[in-house]
């Protein structure tokens, strides 16, 4: 055995440490297969097993009705979990995805996606990353075809509680989360504008379990003794201050460095007028930072992260760490980018 390919087994054989399959000959085909795609993550199924009975195990694998997902995935969540219990803090990304096999025909039970004329399925994945930015591995993932019948009746969805809605899955995460990490544990949630959810930002939380969300809603906010928009009341703050930051690569952006213009408050954000509930409902406490790219590079969007954050901030440290936190969200990006890629999407 070549010394890259030692290295590839040794490392499936300990990831997948936890597995049981019911039978060790499963277990055996998993680390062999696992460690062929690692070593050749670019090359389809036949070139990275090998040769044709590598190749035969690995469909026989796929289509046996004995293995299911979710065993995979909870050994690698045990391992992931011994990696965070080395940390005091971690933070926890949570994101939403889907996979488009428009172009596979014979699939069967795909759902509708964003694009209502695309079929596939949609994928949200809980990613674990230590303080200083190291990935420590999938802590949940939901996998879900979405139903052809509900296409065009998202109007309706303000009439809905949450537990009906497919933003339950935010708070579902959550729980999951809250569930297998101990409270000895510092959990930063971090997430895109997509969980800028009333409830998910007014559930009860563990002690030791934060948020830090990017908004999308310019909801009202009470600020010291009156009413404004959020918007507009972080954007009559003082400047705090200013810092640099690594933009990564994205599909829609090169890597750069970009120079923010900082400014916090902490206000109580009012519930949505439009909800269901809203006469049940209560403000919710929170610590606001908006950083903002003044002079972007020529053809440059500049780049504004308006964060909602249940995390104290007594100073300017503190708000340097929350951007830095928020910045590592760009690793559940690329892993979905890299699952995306395996599943032939």
């Amino acid at each position: 055995m070549m010394g890259s390919e030692k290295i590839m087994t040794n490392w499936a054989t300990e990831e997948l440490k936890y597995i049981d399959l019911g039978d060790r000959r499963r277990h055996i085909r998993l680390i062999k297969m696992v460690s062929d795609l690692a070593a050749q993550p670019n090359a389809s199924v036949p070139q990275a097993s090998g040769d044709w009975a590598g190749t035969q195990g690995a469909y026989d694998f796929w289509s046996n009705k004995r293995v299911k997902a979710e065993k995979i995935r909870c050994a690698h969540q045990k391992s992931t979990l011994e990696r965070v219990l080395k940390h005091q803090t971690i933070v926890v990304s949570q994101d939403t995805s889907e996979l488009n096999f428009s172009h596979h025909n014979s699939k069967k039970g795909m759902g509708h996606l964003d694009n209502k004329n695309c079929r596939g399925l949609k994928i949200h994945s809980v990613f674990c990353v230590s303080p200083q930015g190291v990935p420590l591995g999938v802590l949940h993932q939901q996998v879900w075809a979405r139903d052809m019948k509900k296409i065009g009746k998202k109007h309706s969805r303000n009439k809905k509680e949450i537990k009906e809605k497919e933003s339950q899955r935010w708070l579902k995460s959550l729980s999951i989360t809250e569930e297998v990490i101990p409270e000895k544990v510092r959990v930063v949630t971090v997430a895109d504008r997509e969980a800028d959810i009333y409830e998910f930002l007014a559930a009860p939380r563990q002690v030791n379990s934060e948020l830090l969300i990017r908004a999308h809603h310019n909801r009202l906010v009470k600020k010291e003794k009156s009413m404004e928009k959020l918007k507009t009341a972080i954007a009559a703050e003082a400047k705090v201050g200013e810092t640099s930051l690594e933009l990564h690569r994205t599909p829609s952006r090169d890597s750069r460095i970009c120079h923010l213009t900082l400014r916090q408050m902490s206000v109580e954000l009012q519930p949505p007028q439009t909800h269901i509930n809203y006469n049940d409902l209560k403000p919710i406490p929170i610590q606001v930072i908006l950083a903002e790219e003044e002079n972007p590079p020529r053809g440059e969007k500049p780049i504004s992260w308006l964060l909602l954050t249940t995390l104290k901030i007594n100073d300017f440290n503190d708000v340097i760490q929350c951007l830095r936190w928020y910045s590592y969200r760009w690793l559940i990006e690329r892993y979905h980018y890299v699952l995306k890629s395996g599943c032939g999407e």
